[in-house]
């Protein structure tokens, strides 16, 4: 990507109507997409979407639902205090703390994604940062947090507070010995930021694993995160994923 490209997003649907339907829309293709690429386990993960008229009320998936058969329909929007306001399932308590928490900390965030992938749960387990050591580990240079001190399942508010605080104004964060959660200013660019950051888990200990590592410098490192690590080229990085778990899978649109 060249240092003076600077993709924009679009700028959304005036109508609210029309924007709720379009984040529903991207909230279940990730949930697709993180199917597709083996992120799911079990009945851990959830990504959520910011309600575009009712600012305090998400989008989320339900509870029980594999990803890899949720559809647009089947979403629940919870308020904060954890009702389901639509829907036909309820969602998980995890789900409701750390969403709640996160969209009621960070005004600027519309999407959230957090899953229970292999990689991300292998870093989390040790003292690690994601390192820039490849280009597309570079979009996380300075721009990470972690979550420290593992208190079992996350299901009290104050916990999830803890844990928003944590994240600052990063977009993405290390839950130590449980995995990593991201955030946009969309929903395409948590999912794709999620994506990226466990494949870079994956490159950095299989790197650690072949031999001793070498890091882009900081002023490269640097450089190439101001050249790729923007929302906007998170949101731009989701546009060929979606076209293709749409066309691979219709239904989800349903």
């Amino acid at each position: 990507m060249a240092a003076n490209y600077s993709p924009e997003i679009p700028a959304g649907y005036e109508d609210p109507a029309q924007e709720r339907r379009y984040r529903k829309e991207r909230l279940a293709a990730a949930l697709r997409l993180f199917a597709l690429f083996g992120f799911d386990e079990g009945v851990a993960g959830h990504i959520s979407a910011r309600d575009p008229e009712y600012p305090n009320l998400f989008w989320v998936n339900p509870f029980l639902i594999p990803f890899s058969q949720v559809k647009v329909s089947d979403l629940s929007l919870v308020d904060e205090h954890g009702n389901v306001l639509k829907g036909r399932y309820p969602i998980s308590r995890p789900a409701f703390v750390i969403h709640a928490c996160i969209h009621r900390h960070r005004p600027d965030v519309v999407g959230a994604a957090h899953a229970h992938s292999i990689y991300g749960k292998a870093l989390s387990a040790t003292d690690q940062f994601i390192e820039p050591l490849t280009q597309d580990a570079a979009v996380f240079y300075q721009d990470q947090a972690s979550f420290d001190n593992y208190s079992g399942v996350l299901e009290d508010l104050d916990e999830g507070n803890r844990l928003a605080a944590a994240l600052g104004d990063k977009k993405a964060i290390i839950l130590r010995n449980h995995g990593h959660l991201t955030v946009g200013k969309s929903v395409d660019s948590a999912a794709y930021w999620y994506i990226t950051m466990e494949r870079s888990a994956q490159t950095q200990l299989a790197a650690k694993a072949g031999g001793r590592t070498r890091e882009i410098s900081p002023e490269y490192a640097k450089l190439t995160y101001d050249q790729t690590g923007m929302d906007e080229a998170g949101w731009m990085q989701f546009q060929p994923l979606y076209e293709h778990i749409v066309r691979l899978q219709p239904d989800l649109l349903d």
